[in-house]
């Protein structure tokens, strides 16, 4: 029995050995590049594949009311990149449900015909992205790498993988790849009042803490940033009627809907883009 022990042990180190000099297992596939428009990085048995997204989301930029600044400065910045010229990688912050996520959405249904294709990434898929860059980099699509409520905790391995692609690591992402990120976090990592009292003042001058540059570090890497903003209550109340005429109630919002979607986003606690727009299924549902 401790032969039998003894040879295992030296089998088991040996296949561990190996398993770091043999190639990685080749991905699936390549996929069919012209099956869809979007596409969802996956991690399967410890190494990531792509997968197709056909049910997307029909939302158009016209839908999306009281961020007409913000529409301009991110549409302008994806029509150079999809044009080829220069263009940054996005970092989109603020308010939930104010159309962060949409905006990035309704992009790719405008400029899809042109040639903009999505891949959405997770966190757990960030450290994946020398390995997406390298699927695409000979395509002649323009891919947006697309993060979703993007956050981090002091310890989580994805934020140095992120760091290092957007600035810093000696690979750059190709001509046809940016990254954009919606997050409700300015800097993407949580700010503790501690960090804060660390900062020193030296004459007339503000020193932050180290800890707080190092969390400013990551989302200063983004090019652009842009914010997003609670809307007004006229401003809810406009979204709300456009999406009422979306669902095929015309006119114009008489008292008696005003009021029920007041006291919807009462009840929400919140007046954003995205309790408009459940107010207006419901609404448009009994009518």
């Amino acid at each position: 029995m401790h032969k039998l022990d003894r040879f295992l042990d030296r089998t088991e180190l040996l296949l561990d050995r190996l398993e770091c000099i043999l190639p990685k297992p080749p991905m699936e596939s390549t996929p069919d590049w012209s099956a869809a428009h979007a596409f969802r990085w996956q991690r399967r048995s410890g190494r990531g594949v792509l997968r197709v997204l056909h049910h997307l989301h029909q939302i158009t930029l016209p839908d999306l009311c009281g961020i007409d600044e913000q529409k301009w400065r991110v549409e302008q910045n994806t029509r150079q990149f999809v044009q080829g010229r220069p263009a940054n990688n996005v970092l989109l912050t603020g308010a939930r449900g104010t159309g962060k996520s949409s905006l990035v959405k309704a992009l790719l249904n405008e400029y899809a015909l042109q040639g903009l294709r999505v891949i959405e990434v997770g966190k757990d898929g960030l450290a994946d992205i020398p390995d997406i860059v390298e699927l695409v980099e000979s395509r002649p699509e323009r891919f947006i790498l697309y993060c979703d409520d993007l956050s981090f905790n002091d310890d989580e391995p994805g934020y140095p993988a992120l760091k290092a692609v957007l600035d810093g690591s000696l690979t750059a992402l190709s001509d046809n790849l940016l990254i954009y990120a919606t997050s409700n976090r300015r800097h993407l990592m949580p700010e503790y009042l501690e960090e804060n009292l660390a900062t020193r003042h030296v004459g007339e001058e503000i020193h932050p803490a180290e800890s707080v540059e190092e969390k400013i570090s990551l989302s200063e890497r983004f090019g652009l940033w842009v914010s997003f903003y609670p809307f007004t209550q006229d401003e809810y109340l406009t979204i709300a009627m456009h999406w009422l005429h979306q669902f095929g109630l015309q006119g114009e919002l008489d008292e008696a809907t005003r009021q029920a979607a007041l006291q919807w986003a009462l009840g929400r606690g919140s007046r954003s883009g995205r309790v408009a727009w459940q107010f207006a299924r419901d609404w448009a549902g009994k009518k």
